[in-house]
């Protein structure tokens, strides 16, 4: 499934809050911020454009990375998608930044 996740799948998602499925079970509001292509990234033959995603917590958390899982507009639930930490470089240090990165 996360071999058919496309940028276009996370437009929809831009500038809106969603709730972010942590591997303890545990839910973390978020809202997307970001998306980003990355056409340098991408390797010959293969089909999907490269992409990243940067978002925030509404709230505090102690998440740093791992496995996470989210709804995203026309693949429904994915599972398994791997959430990075990124720091807050300015920004409010009580939430948590995070990234995640489609190759």
């Amino acid at each position: 499934m996360l071999l058919q996740v496309q940028s276009r799948h996370f437009q929809p998602l831009l500038g809106q809050v969603s709730n972010l499925t942590l591997p303890d079970g545990s839910t973390l509001p978020v809202r997307f911020e970001t998306l980003e292509q990355a056409p340098r990234a991408k390797m010959p033959n293969a089909e999907r454009m490269p992409f990243s995603v940067e978002f925030n917590s509404l709230q505090n958390t102690d998440f740093v990375d791992g496995p996470c899982g989210l709804e995203v507009p026309e693949l429904g639930r994915l599972e398994g998608v791997f959430v990075s930490r990124i720091p807050p470089m300015g920004r409010d240090p009580a939430l948590g930044y995070f990234y995640i990165a489609f190759n």
